[in-house]
């Protein structure tokens, strides 16, 4: 617990472009003002984040953690929960969507099993920071003790100190469990006080009676475990999953160290909303990168109060929206530092 209040009492709390700057710079270069959008908006996040206009991007990372979750054990999803295992070996065999585009704006992709409930043999590919086989089923209890909820946060504190040892830049957010919409909704439904029914989607592909049946689902785990919403932890603890609460401490880890936080989609943004309750300085630290199809998550998105840069009709997770934000900022940096300015270019300057 220690580990976690010293990096949360390390957020710095961040203005955009407090000093305009950023603003300055634009303005020298050989465009109309404001003509670029949202691309100028990212590249002031980036470098506002960053707090100095002469660092780069270089180190790009992906970070999809995966977990299992007792609650499948309820019908709760349309996959068995082997498929969370198979995947991880797909995303170390590099055939995964993640792989696919991390390779396409050349990111680093970090694996991690925070809790599959399957062994999964040590490899080059793999980070293990298993806490647990699983999650207990949160329709008949608390799906982990504090201790552990506290651990798993922890953990992707932990993975955000390891990786910047090798250079960290910018941080995309991935997941991998299935049933992890389930413990998702919960979380979203308790700390944004948002009805089940609207905090609950189809996950991978539930029909209506399905889908009624997860809200079912939902609403007894919250009845028998009454997780507080003034406690972050406790929510987690009771509803949430060991690769939510990894996320959430890579929310926090890079907020500690300036690092720039691209969101993917339901899950991801379940961990930023817990990292927001326990501290909401964090929430200036984050990017959108698109809107889910999961119905939930555009409800997520505006109780943070952020706009997605796209909206393609994705619901894969894994950090695969993530890595295409990230690209989008990258595009923003590069505007910013390589465009020639009118006096280079030797075009008037309307300003001037």
């Amino acid at each position: 617990m220690q580990y976690l209040k010293h990096t949360i009492e390390n957020i710095e709390t961040i203005l955009l472009d407090p000093k305009g700057h950023i603003r300055a710079k634009f303005d020298t270069l050989a465009i109309p003002r404001g003509s670029l959008g949202r691309l100028e908006e990212l590249a002031t996040t980036y470098y506002s984040i960053k707090g100095s206009l002469s660092c780069g991007l270089k180190h790009k990372k992906i970070f999809t953690l995966a977990g299992d979750h007792g609650v499948v054990a309820e019908g709760v999803s349309a996959f068995p929960q082997q498929v969370t295992c198979e995947m991880v070996q797909n995303f170390i065999r590099g055939g995964a969507a993640i792989n696919v585009l991390a390779r396409h704006i050349g990111a680093k992709v970090i694996v991690v099993d925070c809790g599959v409930a399957s062994k999964i043999p040590p490899s080059a590919g793999l980070k293990i920071k298993k806490l647990n086989h699983g999650t207990n089923n949160m329709a008949s209890g608390p799906a982990m003790s504090r201790e552990d909820a506290v651990k798993s946060i922890e953990t992707g504190i932990e993975l955000i100190e390891e990786e910047l040892r090798e250079g960290l830049d910018i941080v995309g957010l991935g997941d991998m469990g299935i049933a992890n919409t389930t413990p998702s909704s919960a979380i979203f439904s308790i700390l944004g006080n948002v009805d089940i029914s609207i905090a609950t989607g189809r996950g991978t592909g539930l029909n209506d009676s399905e889908l009624q049946k997860k809200i079912a689902v939902i609403k007894k785990a919250i009845a028998i475990n009454r997780p507080d919403p003034n406690d972050p932890i406790d929510v987690l603890a009771k509803v949430g999953g060991y690769e939510i609460g990894g996320i959430t401490g890579l929310c926090l880890g890079a907020a500690r160290h300036r690092i720039p936080i691209v969101l993917d989609g339901f899950i991801s943004t379940a961990g930023a909303i817990i990292a927001c309750a326990l501290e909401p300085k964090v929430v200036n630290y984050f990017i959108a990168s698109h809107v889910s199809a999961e119905q939930g998550h555009k409800y997520m998105l505006e109780f943070l109060g952020k706009e997605p840069l796209l909206n393609l009709n994705m619901r894969l997770g894994e950090g695969t929206g993530a890595t295409l934000g990230i690209h989008l900022v990258e595009a923003g940096v590069k505007l910013l530092n390589e465009m020639a300015t009118f006096q280079d270019a030797k075009v008037s300057d309307p300003y001037s």
